[in-house]
């Protein structure tokens, strides 16, 4: 290893070991994922290894937090909804590099949009303000775990799989996901039993009419 290679390998030490304190005050849990490979009910990614050789990414490309933020408790991200995806990357190379675009699972949404590329200079943490799931083929409630692809001009393709996580705890300060609706609570399907006072009227109701009418 070239005396230049070991600062910049020094230099990116140094910004994961601050980076990631910081990140598991956002991110639920992270260091519970710093001895085990990627857990999908958590915010951090571990491509392999652990103990000093664990690897937060690959190609060069570190990426020490990812999630997609979901609906508030008791919500979901509907059908044809977006959902914010939040990514903390590193470059640990010599040279620039930047994320063009992202590819989801087909089956999952229709596209990622990202605004514009993302720069990665050498060294240096960057977010990804903007970026959005869009085209939901599934209702989100968290929990669920969805497969990116992640295209860099330098680093080619990197692909892994980003935990849904709940507006809730730690990321309750998060701006809320569009398009967020109520979850249906489930309902008896039986008819509520006839009551001693109705009148013969009572009767002559169509099906169509709900029981709550005479509660009011």
């Amino acid at each position: 290893m070239t005396s230049s290679s070991r600062r910049r390998a020094i230099a990116v030490a140094a910004l994961l070991a601050a980076a990631i304190p910081a990140l598991a005050a956002c991110g639920a849990g992270f260091d519970a994922n710093t001895n085990v490979p990627y857990a999908p009910n958590e915010a951090g990614v571990l491509y392999d290894g652990d103990g000093p050789g664990k690897a937060y990414g690959k190609n060069g490309i570190m990426i020490p937090q990812a999630f997609v933020l979901g609906p508030d408790s008791g919500q979901q991200l509907a059908t044809g909804g977006s959902a914010p995806v939040y990514l903390t990357l590193l470059n640990s190379t010599g040279t620039a590099d930047q994320l063009i675009s992202i590819v989801p699972e087909e089956q999952l949404a229709t596209s990622v949009k990202v605004q514009s590329p993302i720069n990665l200079q050498p060294g240096t943490l960057a977010g990804t303000p903007g970026v959005t799931i869009d085209g939901l083929k599934t209702a989100l409630r968290g929990g669920e775990s969805i497969k990116l692809t992640l295209q860099f001009q330098n680093a080619g393709d990197v692909a892994l799989t980003v935990p849904v996580v709940a507006r809730s705890r730690e990321f309750a300060t998060l701006p809320p996901a569009p398009t967020a609706l109520p979850v249906a609570s489930p309902l008896a399907t039986g008819s509520p039993a006839p009551s001693d006072a109705a009148s013969p009227e009572t009767t002559e109701a169509t099906p169509s009419e709900s029981p709550a009418t005479n509660a009011g």
